[in-house]
């Protein structure tokens, strides 16, 4: 395996000292060296992908350096309309250095929403004309990959990859940590949140920890999952896929559990949400400060006012707790409340080492899903 070090200092020997990306959990390793040995104005967490190449596009042109944007390749999406409408040669022509993780890659066993993409990512980079090479585990290959990779962006101008596979870094621990304030855990709160749901009403949740903390919680307590939509990918999409449900079922109360990076990431779905007004559209971010399923990187969760946001964005009730106290308080207003209603919940980082994965297949909690709802 690699050294986060070694590739970072190779990076550096090249003249890459610039980093934006969103956290992977293939790259977590190199991600957090880099937040523990990068100042922060030269590495950003973006709020998605395609923020993140023009993040680079705009160092690019303050100095005429070449930026790495860092990415799970599920956010190569994100990233296509800048990569063609930007970055390309065609257009601006601006280089930059893709390290995306390659989940799903085929022969290699992996959770069912990365399947497709890991068929898909190199068939993508190809598709938009992006040459790359799959990082070497092996330092000295490694050493003359990334030379080849900066030698062709120096030569070209174009934007090249490296695409990472599982295991290619050697374990690092991020010592760059914001202390934890907040007694609640993200699973005590779920728990809490899900216990006062109405038994017509449904949850969509979203992407990682927190979908898996509830499919968990249901089946302990027996409960079942039909009333749950597990959006296992699909990052920062559950707002939307809940206003749809919610827009179509309106005696029917519609949670929609979302996590701060994700909330952050495509934060435009709250202005849609807030301009459509639905009475039954029920907004809880669980905020934790951090990309807590890729590694514990930091997200601009704590340091944003999600209540505020929401209001603004046309929400008509906004609510901010951090203990279980002020939770069960509010979750006795929360059925008279005004809605489309946020509530913020700020909660520790971290999850059980023993945390389990839904046992069911996506289409297995789509059809169950929608059978509830057709009551």
């Amino acid at each position: 395996m690699l050294s986060p070090k070694f590739f970072i200092d190779t990076l550096a020997s090249w003249g890459v000292e610039f980093y934006t990306g969103v956290p992977d959990s293939l790259l977590k390793n190199v991600c957090a060296y880099i937040t523990d040995h990068i100042e922060p104005r030269r590495h950003i967490i973006a709020a998605n992908e395609g923020g993140a190449v023009a993040l680079a596009a705009g160092y690019h042109l303050a100095t005429n350096k070449v930026g790495c944007v860092y990415m799970q390749n599920s956010g190569q999406g994100n990233t296509i309309n800048p990569l063609a409408s930007l970055t390309d040669r065609e257009v601006y022509h601006i280089p930059l250095l893709l390290l995306i993780g390659w989940r799903g890659r085929p022969g290699v066993h992996d959770e069912p929403q990365h399947v497709k993409q890991g068929k898909i990512t190199t068939g993508l980079l190809n598709t938009m004309g992006i040459n790359y090479e799959v990082l070497s585990k092996e330092e000295d290959t490694a050493r003359r990959q990334i030379e080849k990779a900066m030698t062709s962006i120096k030569e070209t101008g174009d934007v090249y990859a490296l695409v990472v596979e599982k295991d290619t870094f050697d374990t690092y621990t991020l010592q760059h940590t914001i202390p934890d304030t907040y007694p609640m855990s993200r699973e005590e709160a779920i728990q809490t949140v899900a216990q006062a749901v109405e038994p017509e009403a449904v949850v969509v949740s979203t992407t990682g920890m927190i979908s898996r903390e509830l499919f968990e919680f249901r089946a302990a307590s027996g409960q079942g999952h039909g009333k749950d939509f597990l959006t296992v990918g699909s990052m920062g999409h559950a707002s939307h896929i809940a206003l749809g449900i919610a827009l179509q079922q309106p005696s029917r109360r519609i949670y929609c559990f979302d996590g701060d990076g994700a909330a952050i990431m495509h934060m435009g779905g709250l202005a849609i949400v807030g301009s459509q007004k639905p009475a039954n559209f029920i907004h809880i971010v669980f905020n934790n400060g951090a990309h807590d399923s890729v590694g514990g990187q930091p997200t601009a969760g704590h340091l944003i006012d999600f209540p505020a946001i929401a209001l603004a964005c046309g929400y008509r009730a906004a609510f901010s707790v951090s203990s279980r106290n002020e939770l069960d308080g509010l979750l006795t207003t929360l059925r008279d409340a005004a809605c489309p209603a946020m509530v913020e919940i700020n909660v520790r980082k971290g999850n059980r080492k023993d945390l389990g994965r839904p046992t069911t297949t996506p289409i297995e909690n789509k059809e169950a899903f929608m059978h509830f709802l057709s009551k």
